[in-house]
C-alpha cells in the first residue's frame, strides 16, 4: 500500500511540473496573467492598459521578489496599481519592480500594459530572494521608484552609458530596512560590491526571437556569471555609472550583480539591452546603418589598398600617394568634425579631397627633394599607428591606467614611433611590411561598411577617442564571432601573400628608385647638348601649348566658302 501511495504522489508531481512548463507561453486576452517563480513567460500585450498579473503560493522564506518584463524596442509599463504613478510604475523596454513582502503574505498582484498602438511581444520572469540577499536599488536617491532595480541606458554614436541605483542590505519580513547613509562600516551597505557584466548577441541578427532567447541567460546570478563577460567591479564608493563603446547594429545586454562579501550572497539587477540604433524608420535606423557614401569611399579606398598590398613597393609614387592620403585624411577628418557641424556625407567628401591633396603633396616632396628618410618616416608611422591601435584593441586597452587621456596618447605615440625606429636599418622591409599590412587592412574596412565586423573598431576606437572628450571612460570590448574569424583570416592571408610576393619580386633589384628630380635634370641637359637626339628638335613647351590652342581655335571658326569674293577690278 505504501508503494502505491508513492507512485500516485510521483504521478501528481510530474503532472504539476508539466503544467508549470506549459505556462511559459500565453497571452493576456483573458485579463489575468499568472506567474510562477523562476519561470519565463511569453505573452502579448495590447491596449488599453492595464492587465492584471498575479503570483500565488509565495514561500515564507522569500523576503522580496523582483519582477522584470522585456521587449525588443516597444515600451511596456509595469505598475503596483491600476493607476499610473511616477513612484509606483516603470516604463521601458526592460522594466522591473521590487516587491518587499509583508509577514504572512503569500500572494502578490501587479499590472502590465503598453501605450503603443501595435501589440507588443514580451517575456517576463519573477525571481525570489531571501533576507540574506542584498536588495538591488534599495538605496535609490536618483530615480523615481523608491526601490529601483532597473538599469538605465543612454547611447550616442560614441558611447553607451548605463546607470543604476545603489543597493541595500537584505532584511527579514516586517523589519525596517537598514539605513542607507547612517555609517560606512562593515555593517552598512558600503560593504557591497557591484560586478558589471556585458553579453553580446550574435552579429547581424536583429530579430526579436534571438533577443528574448538570449535575455534568459542574463536574468539570474548563476546564468549571468556563466554566460557574460565581467567588465569591471565597483565598490560602494564608486559612481554607479559605467560607459562602453557604442556598437551600432550590434545587440548588447548589460547587467549588474550586487555582492555582499560578508554573507557571500548576491542579487541581479534587471538587465538592459541596446543595439545603439533606432528601430524606427529614418536616418540612422538599424535597418539602414551602412551609408552609401561610406560604402563608396571605403570601396575605392580598398581597391587602391589592394593594389598597394601586392605592388606598392614597385609603384613607389602610388604608395606615397596612398600613405599621404591616409595621414592627411585622418587629421583633416578630426579637425573638421570637431570644429564644424556639417553633415557626415560632406565630411567624407572633404576628407577625400584633403586626403588626395596630402597624397599629391607627399609625392611632390619625394619628386623634388628625394629625401628617403622623410618618406619612410611617414610610411613607418602609418604602420606604427595600426600596430598601436591593435595593441589597445586588446584587453590591455581597458586597463584603468589608460582611461587617462594623457597616459593613453603618450603610450600610443611611443608605440607608433617605435616602429620606424626599429626598422631604420632595413627600410625596404619596413616599406614592404607597410604595403602588405596597411593595404590588406583597407579591405577589412571596406568589408566593415557592408557587414558587421569588430575588426573595423581597431582604428575606429582611436578615431572616437580623438573626436569625443568623454570616450576615455568607455570600455572598448567588442564581440569576436564567426564573421570576425573569417575576416581576420582573409586579412592575414592578404597581408602574408602581399609581403611574400613583393619580397621575392624585389630580390636583386635596387632598394628604392632614384631621385626623380635629378633624373629629370640629367635628361634635360642631355637633350640640350645632344643634337643627334630627336627630342632636341622638339619645340619648347610654350610654343607647343600655343600651337595646340591655335588648333583648338580653328575648330570653332567658320569654314570659308570656295570661290572669289572680292569684286573684279575693271
Amino acid at each position: 500500500m505504501g508503494l502505491l501511495q508513492l507512485l500516485v504522489v510521483a504521478v501528481l508531481a510530474s503532472e504539476r511540473r508539466v503544467a508549470g512548463a506549459a505556462e511559459v507561453f500565453g497571452n493576456s486576452s483573458e485579463g489575468l496573467i499568472e506567474f510562477s517563480v523562476g519561470k519565463f513567460r511569453y505573452f502579448e500585450l495590447n491596449r488599453p492598459f492595464p492587465e492584471e498579473a498575479v503570483l500565488h503560493d509565495i514561500s515564507s522564506n522569500v523576503t522580496f521578489l523582483i519582477f522584470q518584463i522585456h521587449s525588443q524596442y516597444q515600451n511596456t509599463t509595469v505598475s503596483f496599481s491600476p493607476t499610473l504613478l511616477s513612484n509606483a510604475s516603470e516604463t521601458g523596454t526592460a522594466s522591473g519592480l521590487v516587491f518587499i513582502l509583508r509577514p504572512e503574505q503569500s500572494t502578490c498582484t501587479w499590472y502590465l500594459g503598453t501605450s503603443g498602438v501595435e501589440p507588443v511581444q514580451n517575456m517576463a520572469i519573477l525571481l525570489s530572494y531571501s533576507e540574506r540577499d542584498p536588495i538591488p536599488g534599495g538605496c535609490n536617491l536618483e530615480f523615481d521608484l523608491d526601490i529601483d532595480p532597473n538599469i538605465y541606458l543612454e547611447y550616442n554614436f560614441f558611447e553607451t552609458t548605463i546607470k543604476f541605483a545603489p543597493a541595500n542590505l537584505g532584511y527579514a519580513r516586517g523589519v525596517d530596512p537598514p539605513p542607507c547613509d547612517a555609517g560606512m562600516d562593515q555593517d552598512s551597505r558600503w560593504r557591497l560590491q557591484y560586478d558589471v557584466y556585458q553579453y553580446f548577441l550574435p552579429e547581424n541578427d536583429l530579430t526579436e526571437e534571438m533577443l528574448l532567447k538570449h535575455l534568459q541567460r542574463m536574468v539570474s546570478v548563476p546564468q549571468v556569471k556563466a554566460n557574460a563577460l565581467k567588465v569591471v567591479t565597483l565598490t560602494a564608493n564608486d559612481k554607479t555609472s559605467v560607459s562602453f563603446s557604442s556598437l551600432p547594429g550590434q545587440g548588447v545586454i548589460y547587467n549588474v550583480i550586487v555582492w555582499d562579501p560578508f554573507l557571500n550572497t548576491s542579487a541581479a539587477y534587471v538587465p538592459a539591452h541596446t543595439y545603439a540604433c533606432s528601430f524606427e524608420a529614418g536616418e540612422g535606423s538599424c535597418a539602414s546603418l551602412g551609408r552609401v557614401s561610406s560604402k563608396v569611399f571605403f570601396t575605392l579606398f580598398a581597391l587602391l589598398g589592394f593594389f598597394i598590398c601586392f605592388f606598392g613597393h614597385r609603384f613607389w609614387k602610388t604608395e606615397l600617394f596612398f600613405i599621404g592620403f591616409i595621414i592627411m585624411g585622418f587629421f583633416f577628418y578630426i579637425l573638421i568634425t570637431r570644429l564644424t557641424p556639417i553633415k557626415y556625407d560632406v565630411h567624407l567628401i572633404l576628407t577625400a579631397v584633403a586626403g588626395s591633396v596630402g597624397g599629391m603633396f607627399l609625392v611632390a616632396v619625394w619628386w623634388r627633394f628625394g629625401i628617403l628618410s622623410i618618406c619612410m618616416l611617414c610610411v613607418g608611422l602609418v604602420l606604427g599607428f595600426l600596430i598601436s591601435s591593435v595593441t589597445f584593441f586588446t584587453p590591455l586597452g581597458n586597463l584603468k591606467i589608460f582611461h587617462d587621456d594623457g597616459v593613453f596618447w603618450v603610450t600610443f605615440s611611443c608605440i607608433a614611433i617605435l616602429i620606424p625606429v626599429v626598422f631604420m636599418g632595413c627600410l625596404r622591409i619596413l616599406n614592404i611590411l607597410t604595403c602588405g599590412v596597411i593595404g590588406s587592412y583597407s579591405v577589412v574596412l571596406a568589408v566593415g561598411s557592408y557587414l558587421s565586423t569588430s575588426l573595423s573598431y581597431i582604428t575606429l576606437n582611436v578615431l572616437k577617442r580623438a573626436l569625443n572628450k568623454d570616450f576615455h571612460r568607455a570600455f572598448t570590448n567588442v564581440p569576436f564571432q564567426t564573421n570576425d574569424f573569417i575576416i581576420l583570416a582573409v586579412w592575414g592571408m592578404l597581408a602574408v601573400s602581399g609581403i611574400t610576393l613583393q619580397i621575392r619580386r624585389e630580390r636583386g633589384r635596387p632598394f628604392f628608385p632614384p631621385h626623380p628630380y635629378k633624373l629629370w635634370k640629367q635628361e634635360r641637359e642631355r637633350r640640350v647638348t645632344n643634337i643627334l637626339d630627336p627630342s632636341y628638335h622638339i619645340p619648347p613647351l610654350r610654343e607647343r601649348l600655343y600651337g595646340r590652342l591655335t588648333q583648338i581655335k580653328e575648330l570653332f571658326q567658320k569654314e570659308q566658302p570656295a570661290g572669289e569674293r572680292t569684286p573684279l577690278l575693271l
